[in-house]
């Protein structure tokens, strides 16, 4: 039978709780999906993001986790992935009105981003490009390797069984999967939809620029 802290468990919830509800880029990538894609591929973002605090569990169980922390160069580095994939993808959520500035050409217009896709053509491409968005957001973001190291390192004993430690890293990655689930349910319901159709365009145009900005905020700092 485990033997279960109670005060490091509510430590870890509380805390993990905290953290997936802050404000950052997986909260800026799960909403420009869901309101652009639509409910199935926020959802599927949302499942790359849990998927991805896989690997910031992985190096932190291994003991590479504090190295990693206590080497500057190697959460610049870090911080520079994640800076420059939030400017690319900034940068693609704009490109279409850069590249009509350029050319003269009149940007695509809402209507004409609206026409369905047929279900044969690029369905499982879609699928795998939310989810690995999703992924790539969270294992380049520098915030929540030192969130999980911290809470490895500070607030977790150093006595806690390795499977205690697993179920902890379950929690944290689940808790990432139905916050921002509910994230991707509430910004594709039915009311939000309707307004998403009129302002699909402007919402593209302000996801782009929010990561653009958050990339280059990371890059500076």
């Amino acid at each position: 039978m485990l033997n279960i802290d109670q005060f490091e468990l509510y430590s870890v919830a509380i805390i993990t709780f905290l953290a997936v509800m802050s404000p950052g880029p997986d909260f800026a990538m799960v909403s420009k999906v869901s309101l652009l894609k639509g409910r199935r591929d926020g959802i599927l973002c949302a499942l790359g993001i849990s998927a991805a605090i896989s690997v910031h569990l992985a190096y932190t169980l291994l003991g590479l986790g504090i190295m990693f922390a206590n080497n500057l160069w190697v959460l610049n580095t870090l911080g520079y992935l994640g800076a420059m994939y939030l400017i690319w993808l900034g940068i693609s959520a704009l490109w279409p009105d850069i590249k009509a500035l350029f050319s003269r050409t009149k940007p695509k217009q809402a209507n004409e981003s609206l026409k369905i896709e047929k279900p044969s053509q690029n369905k499982l491409s879609r699928n795998s490009s939310a989810f690995w968005s999703g992924f790539a957001c969270n294992a380049l973001n520098p915030k929540t390797m030192l969130f999980i190291v911290s809470l490895f390192s500070q607030v977790i004993s150093t006595d806690t069984s390795l499977l205690m430690e697993l179920g902890y890293g379950a929690y944290i990655a689940l808790a990432h999967f139905i916050w921002f689930t509910l994230v991707a349910c509430l910004l594709t319901s039915a009311r939000i939809q309707q307004k998403v159709l009129v302002f699909k365009i402007w919402i593209e145009r302000a996801t782009g620029l929010l990561m653009t900005c958050l990339g280059l905020r990371l890059l500076i700092n």
